[in-house]
């Protein structure tokens, strides 16, 4: 192999994990805008606003050439993780963060990658090996730790709930595009599930006008923000890293972004999780990492095929 065809494979082997820290980045973002302007936007409207824009830039992006629309099974899949993780999911993560700050909901969301373990074990034939159930164990009282530091309320309580809700269907639309991206290319994938979340929250249609004209233009700015980076970039950039790296190894990177969200809200809004809640995200992530360790005995190398 000469000196050219390793540096352009070197190249190319990074640029997976360029999109994916381009995603984290971008995500982690995500919490601090949506704490930002949800004074002025509902969670409804706040994702419909979201999803439309990104949704239009997607289709401008899309409308430069010709694209194959995929059809039955495939079509079926982007749709179901657009609907569940596009749209259902912005509703929750806006809901949530009513009630918590933008730091304790990343870390609370962050469970999404123990999930996609489980549903791996499940669906996709992986079982579960000891270092998945000792993981498993860790992250739920990481889980609980959060929990009890941000439970001095009926309502704190209630955001931990949608946190959760959301992280779970995080793990269903990951799971879902994976399949969906053996025949559906990156892009189209991102598109179409965007197009589909925009339609699940349609209904607040009427909401989203009437918070436009009286919502300051900075949280506008904020709307249109989420729409085009933490949604239409991001989620390509992800779909884009996710066709080329497995669920797994793409899902361990999202281990950073509870730790660049609490950065940014510290710096951006002044809001720093308790002892407590951190101490409760550090289980999480310990917890994430000893179901990736491969030094663990009993566990499996390799991915087998979706029964």
């Amino acid at each position: 192999m000469t000196a050219t065809t390793t540096g352009q494979h070197r190249s190319t082997a990074a640029l997976p994990l360029l999109a994916a820290g381009t995603t984290m980045v971008l995500w982690a973002s995500a919490f601090i805008a949506i704490r930002s302007v949800g004074a002025h936007y509902s969670p409804g409207s706040l994702a419909l606003g979201r999803l439309a824009t990104g949704s239009l830039a997607l289709t401008a992006v899309a409308l430069l050439r010709p694209r194959s629309i995929p059809r039955g099974r495939p079509l079926l899949l982007v749709l179901a993780y657009g609907a569940l993780w596009f749209g259902v999911y912005a509703i929750l993560i806006n809901a949530a963060e009513h009630h918590l700050d933008a730091g304790t909901t990343a870390l609370l969301v962050n469970v999404g990658p123990i999930l996609i373990a489980v549903l791996a074990g499940v669906y996709l034939g992986e079982g579960f090996p000891r270092g998945l159930v000792t993981g498993l164990a860790i992250a739920f009282g990481g889980v609980t730790t959060i929990a009890v530091a941000t439970s001095t309320g009926r309502h704190d309580l209630t955001g931990v709930l949608l946190a959760l809700g959301a992280a779970a269907l995080y793990a269903v639309g990951v799971i879902l595009q994976k399949q969906a991206l053996t025949t559906v290319d990156p892009f189209t994938a991102t598109w179409l599930g965007c197009l589909a979340g925009a339609a699940v929250c349609l209904p607040w249609t009427g909401t989203l006008l009437h918070e436009l004209a009286v919502a300051p233009g900075a949280a506008t700015l904020g709307v249109v923000y989420l729409g085009l980076f933490p949604t239409a970039v991001a989620f390509a950039t992800w779909a884009y890293a996710l066709h080329r790296m497995t669920a797994g190894q793409l899902g361990s990177s999202s281990y950073l972004v509870p730790a660049i969200a609490v950065l940014m809200s510290w710096a951006l809004l002044g809001e720093v999780p308790t002892g407590l809640a951190l101490a409760g995200g550090a289980l999480c992530l310990l917890g994430v990492a000893v179901t990736r360790s491969p030094g663990l005995p009993g566990r499996r190398g390799g991915a087998r095929t979706p029964r």
